[in-house]
């Protein structure tokens, strides 16, 4: 009968011992205590660093009816297009950069990528 009894108590037991095991490892975290905070604003630029204004990408942004249409351009020279309709996802039309020399003058358009959506964005 007593044997009984110890093995109902261990029994009974050994849940709640495994019970009271868990909060003890959920309090710890998965984190090190000496992380530090990234910055909010980016580093300044180093002092012999300037940037060149003719590289920086300039947006001109036109509206058309109830369409919007972004020009980037870099140094004058247009090389990206972004439309944005009234209805559907924004567009892309990019400069055609892997022509080379072989431009044709009698081809609209030839220096013009088809349109592109953008399907992913990480």
């Amino acid at each position: 009968m007593y044997r009984l009894i110890l093995i109902m108590l261990l029994s009974s037991t050994i849940p709640v011992m495994a019970q009271s095991e868990e909060p003890k490892q959920s309090k710890k975290s998965a984190q090190p205590d000496n992380l530090i905070p990234l910055p909010e604003s980016p580093p300044p630029l180093p002092p012999e660093f300037e940037p060149d204004p003719e590289l920086e990408t300039h947006v001109t942004i036109i509206k058309r009816g109830e369409d919007t249409i972004e020009e980037h351009r870099i140094n004058g020279e247009l090389l990206m297009i972004k439309v944005i309709p009234r209805i559907g996802p924004p567009y892309y039309l990019k400069k055609n950069t892997g022509r080379g020399s072989h431009t044709h003058a009698g081809e609209a358009g030839i220096d013009v990528s088809p349109p592109m959506w953008q399907l992913l964005r990480f």
